[in-house]
């Protein structure tokens, strides 16, 4: 007895025609930012992560390493409408969201209000040294991260999609900065820690930039295509163990847990929290797509977890007196097993 042969879906064959699209358009954005910056392949994938999920990402480092150029030159490949806000201490809320102003019809003479938009009504904002801003300022980002909607004067305005806020901090000045509270580091997708680039790449980047050449960007992908994107990337199917996993692992970092291990009970004070659960799901399928995979696996949620989860893990005086950081918590935890076997 012969049997029939499986035949894919045709909205299964129109996803995998679309994964393969997206993998070829990953593999052209990196190849045009290559050509401005150098090495960083790391941070570069974060920032695809994050752009494919729909999530925001902070990026870390010292001065002098193109955090604000790679933002820059991802905005530019991505053909996607761009703003650079210099955070400053003397910078307003309504810098940032808009303001309303008085205008007179010039045929009538009636006097009226319109809302001015700000910087933030942009695809690919630029938060440029974030943490130079009071936190009065730093909170007009937070509806706007949240809910893509600025509201000013009692009316709503929708944010153009995609919208992503990428910002910048600088790690070791300490005077005139304001630390972000916990409730706006925690509507940033990933953190990613931009290092130092290895004595051939500098040698590489001093070559680049002390030259004549100039490098011309080519649009990869438009608003509408990157959206598309994004839809396939929810899409990709992950298994019933992975969301437990994923779930686990958040939950881990939570002292108050009940399974949580001794080291995060003597050094946390406040663990993530579901959004934690969320981004670690949304960013293995990201990671999924990007390698032209059409199914998310745990080492998808490995390779995300460090990003989602640094930022979210509060440690207290015990973890400052032992020299233990959250970034050490959170690899401890990663490399266990105990959030894979639940």
């Amino acid at each position: 007895m012969s049997s029939t042969p499986a035949v894919a879906s045709p909205a299964a064959s129109d996803d995998v025609r679309q994964l393969e699209r997206l993998v070829a358009a990953v593999g052209r954005l990196r190849a045009q930012v290559a050509q401005r910056i150098v090495g960083q392949e790391e941070v570069v994938d974060g920032i695809l992560t994050a752009v494919l999920a729909g999530g925001h990402a902070l990026l870390i480092g010292v001065p002098g390493l193109a955090k604000t150029l790679m933002v820059q030159t991802m905005s530019e490949a991505l053909h996607l409408s761009f703003n650079r806000v210099q955070f400053t201490p003397d910078l307003m809320p309504s810098d940032i969201t808009g303001t309303e102003i008085i205008e007179e019809d010039a045929t009538t003479g009636k006097r009226g209000f319109r809302f001015v938009r700000g910087p933030i009504f942009a695809n690919v904002v630029l938060a440029d040294e974030i943490n130079r801003t009071p936190p009065k300022t730093q909170a007009a980002l937070l509806q706007a991260m949240q809910e893509h909607v600025v509201t000013a004067g009692g009316a709503h305005y929708r944010l153009p999609d995609p919208f992503f806020v990428l910002a910048t901090q600088n790690p070791i000045e300490q005077e005139g900065t304001y630390p972000l509270p916990e409730a706006q580091l925690d509507r940033f997708m990933l953190e990613l820690r931009v290092a130092y680039p290895s004595r051939s790449e500098e040698e590489a980047i001093v070559e680049q930039t002390t030259g004549a050449r100039h490098v011309r960007m080519e649009p990869v992908l438009d608003a509408e295509t990157l959206l598309a994107m994004q839809e396939l990337v929810r899409r990709i199917p992950v298994s019933k163990g992975l969301i437990r996993a994923a779930v686990t692992l958040a939950r881990l970092t939570r002292p108050t847990d009940a399974d949580a291990p001794a080291f995060v009970r003597e050094y946390v004070d406040w663990g993530a929290g579901p959004r934690a659960s969320q981004y670690l799901v949304l960013g293995a399928k990201a990671r999924a797509a990007i390698a032209g995979r059409p199914m998310a696996d745990l080492d998808d949620v490995r390779s995300v977890a460090p990003s989602v989860l640094r930022h979210r893990i509060v440690t207290n005086f015990a973890a400052e007196a032992a020299d233990r950081t959250s970034e050490d918590l959170a690899l401890e935890l990663i490399g266990g097993k105990l959030w894979m076997e639940r």
